[in-house]
């Protein structure tokens, strides 16, 4: 720690990339003379190239605090918050705040240094959804857990989350054990992948550069998963000999997929894929993606309707090699494991719903309406509800009872959490293809995450009535019969309050909800890996 190694009385900061003028120290030292009784003295700085401010940089989201560069401090005890406690790029959370409980801030009142505004800024690496966790872990190469909170996204603390998986035990190893290289990147819950290990098989990751917030890569928290040197992962392929490549899983992971797939010739090649096609059209990348379902050795669709949708891209595409079905963001059934809560209902007699995460396709309008009909909307995560705060504003003025904000709920306390809710929103959108897959859009075709999130806590789930129209959620839970289906507000209370249906559909979900875990689906899986190496 550089502040152990201090021997002066004051303190500066000279981030490496910002400047400071010649008059700078000079001017904070002062400053600190003149306030025996302050504790930290700051200057005026230079930002975003022709911007100016006399103390705190506020941010877009008006929130904001004092810069390194800025700043001058008397030398005490006190010391950052470091990494093993928490990783945030809010300075008061990690210094400042405690620092003035020793004393005043006193400003210079003169501009003498410089914050220069640039793409690889810590904060920006921080902070969703350009940053995030994974953006931060590959970049800083963090090899443990992290508590992780930046300013714009939701609170994380991996050191919790996944300590029971970390101090087991390795799996020992199957007879017939495969050695499986993870390719691309992991999206929601990576722990999943444990599930294979769990069964005697060892797991390699080689992993995607520039990852989103979303795209989990390694060294994953949860451990058990051997990373292999991006620096040269050709020779070191070669040397591992993996049994099976198992690339995955979004559009952001395509290109580097490719690029393995084409310098591995000979080992079995597996392409699995979610979100999604257009998206591959719009950023150019979607000959590399008709590539990797061309020449992979296996192909998993994550749903029935994307593997027909390819299917009338690419005629013949899903029979050209072996080829399996599988969502590919299942929780591990580790989650699943909490009792049900009490629900809400049963104390007050309102209808409670949920949506963890995103409320598409639920308008201002919409929440009034449901609100005068007693339907309560619970709205999970504190990142999305920074992106929603417009929404939010306009809901609260029009139905200022019926909307409850939660903060982000971890995947150990889904069931406890969630099964408090009489049911649960998936996407809620009006289908235009009309029950023509070449005319289906990504809503069409899309499983959304949350479906296992909601079935974990036993939630029937609501989505808008698309009969006649292919819509891969609404096949799933039809055929399950776990959900409810609406045209009009008014029809969708009246169900909401059908005591013994609503009772049915809780029990239906809560009886197949292991369908949504990936260790149910495991053993086809291994099936299926094998078909393709054989």
């Amino acid at each position: 720690m550089a502040l152990d190694q201090a021997g002066a009385k004051l303190v500066a900061y000279l981030p490496s990339d910002d400047v400071i003028y010649p008059c700078h120290l000079e001017r904070l030292a002062g400053a600190l003379d003149a306030a025996p009784g302050a504790v930290l003295a700051y200057a005026g700085v230079r930002h975003h190239y022709n911007r100016s401010a006399p103390g705190a940089i506020a941010d877009e989201a008006g929130q904001g605090w004092l810069q390194l560069v800025q700043c001058m401090h008397r030398r005490v005890d006190m010391r950052w918050i470091e990494r093993a406690e928490l990783e945030s790029d809010d300075l008061d959370r990690l210094f400042w705040s405690r620092l003035r409980l020793l004393g005043a801030f006193v400003g210079t009142g003169e501009l003498s240094c410089e914050w220069v505004d640039h793409p690889a800024q810590r904060h920006k690496t921080m902070r969703e959804p350009i940053g995030g966790i994974n953006p931060f872990r590959q970049r800083y190469r963090v090899r443990t857990p992290l508590r992780y909170h930046a300013s714009i996204g939701n609170a994380i603390d991996e050191a919790r989350l996944y300590r029971q998986f970390r101090e087991r035990p390795p799996t020992p190893a199957a007879p017939d054990g495969l050695r499986i290289l993870l390719v691309g990147e992991l999206a929601y819950n990576a722990e999943r992948v444990l599930a294979l290990e769990e069964q005697g098989h060892a797991l390699y990751g080689l992993w995607m550069r520039e990852p989103c917030w979303f795209n989990t890569v390694g060294p994953l928290p949860f451990g058990h998963v051997q990373d292999l040197p991006c620096e040269d992962w050709r020779a070191a392929i070669r040397a591992l000999r993996p049994d099976l490549i198992y690339a995955q899983l979004n559009w952001q992971a395509v290109p580097f997929a490719h690029e393995v797939m084409r310098a591995t010739p000979g080992i079995p090649f597996v392409w699995h894929f979610k979100e999604g096609p257009f998206i591959c059209l719009e950023k150019g990348s979607w000959p590399q993606l008709l590539e990797l379902y061309r020449h992979a050795d296996g192909q998993i669709f994550c749903s029935a309707e994307m593997r027909d949708w390819f299917d009338t891209v690419c005629p013949g595409l899903s029979a050209s090699t072996p080829s399996l079905v599988l969502d590919g963001d299942l929780p591990k059934r580790d989650w699943f494991e909490a009792a049900a809560s009490a629900r809400l209902a049963d104390t007050d007699g309102e209808v409670h719903t949920v949506v963890p995460g995103r409320p598409i396709g639920l308008h201002p309008h919409t929440l009034e309406e449901l609100a005068r009909h007693g339907i309560h909307l619970h709205f999970y995560g504190d990142f999305t509800q920074g992106q929603w705060r417009g929404w939010i504003d306009r809901v609260r003025a029009l139905a200022p009872r019926h909307l409850h904000l939660h903060a982000n709920v971890a995947q150990d306390r889904w069931v406890e959490e969630f099964s408090r809710y009489d049911a649960g929103w998936l996407h809620c959108f009006a289908s235009r293809n009309g029950g023509e897959l070449a005319r289906a859009d990504w809503d069409d075709l899309n499983l959304p995450a949350r479906i296992a999130t909601l079935a974990a806590a036993g939630l029937p789930m609501i989505q808008r009535d698309n009969p006649g129209a292919i819509v891969a959620a609404q096949g799933l839970v039809r055929r399950l019969d776990i959900g409810l289906f609406y045209d009009e507000i008014e029809d969708l209370a009246a169900q909401l309050r059908e005591t013994a249906r609503v009772d049915s559909l809780r029990a239906n979900t809560w009886r197949q909800r292991e369908l949504f875990a990936f260790d149910t689906h495991v053993p086809a899986l291994l099936g299926f890996f094998r078909e393709v190496i054989s």
